[in-house]
């Protein structure tokens, strides 16, 4: 599946839709695994319906809220009827929502399009029958990475789940990771986020064709700031 054929046919929102038929949903991750631009549309946009979710949630809350009964406006100042809370707080929410759209997807997709590349800093974590050799990445506070992760083939499995746990034993994020016999190292793309320094694991889980899932090993890597 090439660039071209994602945003001509709208996978990401489809894929946040969960319109995908299952082969197609596969080649898709498979995709943005690779394609930074792509898996930067799927982050950015994943992270609007939350917070559109928690803006909804917030107003339905406040709609519950027994209120007084209105007092009619005198007619000439009928105009400003829309301002009451019950036509307000929607417009509000969807302003919101198209100022929040424009943050997170369309500037950052402008500001990747005309910004000149960089080298990013880089670990690796050896899962499975690579053992665990506890690398280290070297980043500045508030910044983001590249973690390549290895995984054995295996054809037992249609897909893993790698989980993210910091110092603390918090789960931080999860990702689906497509099985292949071929390819046996994924580089993914670490958010910038307020990290504390220290050693964090990633647990791998394969998923079968069933569904079931079984653990298949975890790795750490060291993360420290620069002094």
């Amino acid at each position: 599946m090439d660039h071209d054929t994602v945003v001509r046919q709208k996978m990401t929102e489809r894929y946040l839709l969960d319109e995908l038929e299952l082969s197609t949903r596969s080649e898709f991750e498979e995709h943005f695994f690779g394609c930074p631009e792509c898996a930067m549309d799927v982050r950015a946009a994943s992270l609007f319906v939350e917070r559109s979710k928690i803006a909804l949630a917030e107003q339905r809350e406040r709609a519950r809220i027994p209120a007084r009964a209105p007092v009619p406006a005198p007619g000439p100042r009928r105009w400003l009827g829309w301002l009451r809370p019950a036509i307000a707080l929607p417009v509000m929410a969807l302003l919101l929502a198209v100022v929040g759209y424009q943050n997170l997807v369309t500037l950052p997709r402008l500001s990747h399009a005309v910004s000149s590349p960089k080298l990013l800093q880089w670990t690796s974590v050896n899962v499975g029958t690579f053992g665990d050799e506890g690398n280290v990445v070297t980043v500045p506070q508030g910044s983001g990475f590249l973690l390549f992760v290895r995984i054995p083939p295996d054809t037992t499995y249609q897909r893993y789940t790698a989980d993210l746990y910091n110092p603390a034993g918090k789960l931080e994020w999860s990702l689906t990771i497509p099985a292949s016999e071929t390819q046996d190292q994924w580089p993914v793309q670490v958010p910038p986020a307020d990290r504390q320094p220290g050693t964090y694991t990633v647990s791998l889980q394969g998923i079968s064709s069933t569904g079931q899932s079984k653990k298949v090993g975890q790795a750490s890597f060291e993360l420290q700031f620069p002094k």
